[in-house]
């Protein structure tokens, strides 16, 4: 994947609200010593995030109350 659009991750996401919180979750996991769940090159975290979000490799979770 060369390059990693919101339209990419939107595909996975509900909407881009909740894109924004679990981007925000999980560079947060990354930078506190979390694995990379794709491979990554001298990327931003938050590009890595974006990513691995695409890629299907992280799910938000469905909250129904």
């Amino acid at each position: 994947m060369a390059r990693v659009t919101i339209e990419d991750c939107l595909k996975n996401v509900d909407n881009r609200f909740s894109l924004v919180h679990l981007a925000a979750k999980r560079v947060r996991q990354v930078r506190e010593g979390a694995g990379l769940l794709v491979k990554s090159s001298s990327n931003e975290d938050v590009v890595t995030v974006l990513r691995e979000i695409a890629a299907k490799r992280v799910v938000a979770e469905n909250k129904k109350e």
